[in-house]
């Protein structure tokens, strides 16, 4: 299970603030008009209280029907004006709010692709699926609150000005509920604002205890795990179902509050008006317009003061993905002309790494790989070998020590060539939504269809490609023309055939297919490195007993290093390796 340590960073408040800010002024044109026609609206639903006070007087007084009839036409103009504009502020500012959350999170895909991947890897990734999902979803849903939330806070102050031109004293009455709504805020916001993070919190434990279920669901069956995976993904669902309650519980007492407030308020405005009246400083028709100014506060205090509870929640969604878009990412270096550079080799020399929190899982490792030749990693699981591979295709840098690619460190390549210069393959690779042509073009969107059909011919993909519903235009990935385990690692080769790298990167990259997929990879493989200087991360001994020399890796060290015959004489680890592998 996650545990929140390896959490990723959570923005403090002042900091969400000041970025969310930053994404609203961007649209000043949208800003104005929301703030006019949210003003235009809330003087016109003001004004019509007002003129009902006006034409409860006229009534007390004996008036004219001619000046009953315009009063009441004013009304009528004022409650249609009220209508259409608080329509358009609503449409103004949710379109407003919606625009600047729409950067915020390019934003934050944007650092989410481009995040360290040794951090990524550390935090997991559902600590960052629940940011980009649940917590956007969140923040996004709060904005379609954030229209009515604008205009009921701009309805408050004109509202409060409508008291101010009845009667001072009157206004002085409205301000009786103030103390109590400060009173609950000051109890409740402090609690909220933890309970909001700690629910945030839970839901990406939860995430990721799902996640990483689903993701390992062969190896859960495989041994034997079902009832153990199902406590954990039980108990962290609990946790996020208990935090959930404790913040609901938090809001119901704010929400209580919030009704004593109301009945304190209109007590205090109509005791206050009837002394009023009945020393003559007052209009009965004034005392209903503020009873009726009141009254109508209800809503928009209401909305103001409940909704509290969305923003609280928002607030720490927004808090998380803020922290994701305020981290550091590689800086952009020049990009040198790749054509003009062909790296001659990998160089690595004193490599160590760790993960936070944990020991070294890659220990002084130095080794040089000659331009054009092929290099096997082999060993036990934890052995480092991934580790070793990733750093060495410049996935994530090395703690300690130094890579170079030709010569050249490999920190000063700009990412863009990097990628153009070592192509990377993993275990688990991605078939992306979409016709079966577009996720080959991620690699080469110039290439052609001739240039596909060639490429899946090198790897071994071209019978399979050509019986599919509809060749190249077949749709596959999530919820289409499924793909095997098999051809998904061929499409990924096909990929890196198409990119044309120098240096290939292939960690255990048909581990995933059965005994004849596996071949049938192994095959693709072996045509893919010819000519490329390779680093194969070998799953079955065949495959790296194909290759030009074989590293044996043992608790993050080299341990042994040669051709497969030197190897096989030595009478070492790689010979009982190899003797098990063939027994």
């Amino acid at each position: 299970m996650t545990t929140t340590s390896r959490i990723l960073p959570v923005a403090s408040g002042r900091v969400t603030l000041a970025a969310f800010w930053r994404a609203l002024r961007r649209y000043p044109v949208l800003a104005w008009t929301s703030v006019l026609a949210a003003t235009a609206a809330s003087v016109a639903a003001v004004v019509v209280p007002i003129l009902l006070g006006r034409l409860v007087d006229l009534v007390v007084a004996g008036g004219t029907v001619e000046s009953l009839l315009l009063t009441s036409a004013w009304i009528l103009g004022a409650g249609l004006a009220a209508a259409v504009l608080t329509g358009t502020a609503n449409w103004l500012v949710t379109e407003w709010g919606m625009r600047a959350c729409a950067d915020l999170r390019e934003e934050v895909l944007d650092r989410a692709l481009r995040m360290d991947a040794a951090r990524l890897e550390s935090a997991g990734a559902g600590d960052v699926a629940s940011r980009v999902t649940e917590d956007v979803e969140r923040v996004t849903d709060s904005v379609r609150l954030a229209a009515g939330i604008f205009t009921a806070l701009v309805t408050v102050v004109i509202t409060f000005a409508g008291f101010a031109s009845l009667d001072w004293r009157i206004a002085g009455a409205f301000l009786v509920v103030f103390p109590v709504y400060v009173l609950s805020l000051r109890r409740f916001v402090p609690q909220a604002k933890r309970l909001y993070a700690a629910e945030r919190q839970a839901a990406a434990v939860r995430t990721q205890s799902v996640l990483t279920t689903f993701t390992g669901a062969r190896t859960v069956h495989a041994y034997g795990m079902q009832e153990r995976q199902s406590r954990q993904v039980d108990q962290a669902s609990r946790n996020a179902v208990v935090a959930r309650l404790r913040a609901v519980r938090g809001f119901l007492w704010f929400a209580n509050t919030m009704n004593y407030a109301e009945a304190i308020g209109l007590t205090a405005v109509l005791l206050t008006g009837f002394l009023l009246v009945r020393a003559g400083d007052s209009t009965v028709g004034d005392v209903t317009a503020a009873a009726l100014l009141f009254h109508r506060l209800f809503g928009p205090l209401g909305m103001l003061l409940i909704s509290f509870n969305d923003i609280q929640s928002a607030g720490a969604a927004l808090a998380r993905l803020v922290g994701i878009a305020g981290l550091d990412v590689p800086a952009a270096r020049p990009a040198h002309s790749v054509s003009s550079w062909r790296p001659t080799g990998i160089t690595a020399t004193s490599v160590w790494h760790r993960y936070p929190g944990g020991p070294p899982v890659v220990q002084d490792v130095s080794i040089e790989i000659a331009e054009g030749e092929s290099l096997a990693i082999v060993g036990a699981s934890g052995a480092g070998k991934t580790t070793l591979a990733a750093i060495l295709g410049g996935v994530f840098p090395a703690a300690d020590g130094e890579v170079r690619l030709g010569g050249r460190p490999i920190g000063d390549l700009h990412p863009a060539e990097l990628r153009r210069t070592v192509g990377v393959v993993t275990q688990e690779v991605h078939v992306f939504a979409g016709p079966l042509a577009d996720d080959l073009r991620l690699a080469a969107p110039e290439a052609s269809d001739e240039d596909l059909h060639a490429a899946l011919k090198l790897v071994g993909a071209a019978d399979w490609v050509a019986a599919l519903p509809d060749g190249l235009r077949t749709r596959v990935g999530d919820g289409e023309h499924p793909l095997t385990a098999g051809q998904a690692q061929q499409v990924a080769l096909a990929r890196i055939a198409l990119l044309d790298p120098p240096i290939v990167v292939l960690d255990e990259a048909s581990a995933e297919a059965g005994s004849a997929g596996a071949r049938q990879l192994e095959q693709a493989t072996a045509t893919l490195i010819q000519g490329r200087t390779a680093v194969v991360v070998a799953h079955r001994l065949s495959q790296a007993h194909t290759c030009d020399r074989i590293a044996v890796m043992s608790h993050g060290r080299i341990v042994e290093l040669g051709t497969p015959d030197q190897l096989l004489a030595a009478n070492g680890r790689y010979a009982a390796l190899w003797s098990a592998w063939h027994r």
